[in-house]
């Protein structure tokens, strides 16, 4: 392959989980991949290091004074512009000379420079899943008319995606999304009353980003693979099902009308799905370590807890009613994380503070995205004001 056909990526999110990984990946392969643009919120040190490493056209910090933080540092001979907001971020999701966008930012901030990307005619590597959560038909919809691919990167998605490659639809029974269940599968709900923030952020098989790593904790996380599944996938939330795994091998599955169940294993390791989604329709060969069955031995498959951890429940009930509920779900979650994270809210009240915010909802259908950020707004202004008197209580 020559220089003129690899394929330029921009990364939304360089210095999170996700977009590091990506980075790893494109690092290996330096004759596929190239580094045209990079986006970060305020780590203006893991992102100098990359510029150094990757030497990007553009990078965009979240305000003017990352970005003159970052300037004192780079070399001005190196080339790089340093642009910051959201006009930089939808620079950087708009580049010309990018082939693919990297959707890793974290939440909803995403969404807005997703979009963009897609009118650009962008092909995406999702792995914010609240980009889908929040405006899943829109994003489906728009990517449909732009003819532009949207590739899956979350391991359960990535898992589907490739179970269902060579097979229609219609065959499709149902979906099988696979949790590890995080560091509190096994506590009682009196003791998931007194967790910790530290606690939280001990997950067993991956490592994330904070924020996730709560979600993933709470179940709130499985709860948007599963509305984003419906947009990904074209099924409906009936037949899509969440089973405990705590091995993280089987990363789901998909029933067929036949009783055919395929899954798809590995390691867990997020370089896999990465990679699969930067250079899909290839796959690109792997170091060690691979997926040794003989030493996993048993498979663990059960039913998630939906009272222990109701956030599961409220995704599937907010992903059911569709039109604004999934927007507010994933606004006031992000509100209800943030203060749990922050010692201000307790982990069940997480829950709590969701569950209100949507009773509260009035749902509105017919969307485009300035009905879904209006309802983003709405539903983070009812739980900061719900947390306020949540914490007072306390």
């Amino acid at each position: 392959m020559g220089f003129e056909d690899m394929k330029n990526i921009s990364i939304l999110g360089s210095t999170g989980s996700i977009g590091v990984n990506a980075l790893d990946v494109i690092a290996n392969r330096p004759d596929r991949f190239r580094v045209v643009a990079l986006a970060a919120c305020k780590n203006v040190s893991l992102l100098t290091e990359q510029i150094e490493r990757f030497k990007p056209k553009v990078v965009s910090v979240i305000d003017e004074k990352h970005a003159e933080k970052l300037k004192s540092i780079i070399r001005p001979a190196r080339g790089t512009e340093i642009l910051h907001g959201a006009g930089g971020y939808r620079d950087v999701a708009c580049l010309r000379e990018a082939d693919m966008v990297v959707s890793a930012m974290v939440g909803s901030a995403g969404l807005i420079p997703t979009m963009e990307a897609i009118e650009a005619g962008k092909d995406i590597a999702l792995a914010n899943k609240e980009v889908m959560v929040m405006a899943g038909s829109l994003v489906v919809e728009r990517a449909r008319e732009k003819g532009v691919k949207i590739l899956p990167i979350d391991s359960e998605h990535s898992a589907i995606f490739q179970c269902i490659m060579g097979h229609s639809g219609s065959d499709i029974r149902r979906i099988i999304l696979t949790a590890s269940g995080g560091p509190f599968l096994h506590l009682s709900e009196e003791e998931l009353a007194v967790v910790k923030p530290a606690d939280a952020l001990k997950h067993p098989s991956w490592q994330m980003g904070r924020k996730v790593t709560v979600d993933s904790a709470s179940m709130m996380n499985k709860g948007f693979e599963v509305i984003e599944a419906r947009w990904f996938f074209s099924v409906d939330i009936d037949r899509i099902e969440v089973h405990i795994h705590p091995q993280s091998i089987v990363h789901s599955m998909v029933e067929y009308y036949d009783g055919s169940v395929i899954a798809q294993l590995s390691v867990p390791d997020m370089r896999i799905p990465i990679a699969y989604a930067l250079s899909f329709p290839d796959r690109l060969a792997r170091l060690e370590p691979f997926l040794d069955l003989l030493k996993v031995g048993v498979f663990e498959f059960f039913r998630p807890d939906m009272e222990k951890f109701p956030s599961l429940r409220l995704a599937y009930e907010a992903g059911k009613a569709g039109g604004t509920m999934p927007a507010v779900l994933n606004a006031a979650n992000e509100m209800a994380v943030q203060a749990f994270l922050e010692n201000s809210l307790g982990f069940t009240d997480i829950a709590n503070v969701v569950k209100e915010v949507l009773s509260c909802h009035q749902r509105k259908e017919h969307l485009g995205l300035g009905e879904i950020l209006e309802a983003d707004l709405w539903a983070r202004d009812i739980a900061k004001k719900t947390i306020e008197r949540i914490s007072v209580l306390s």
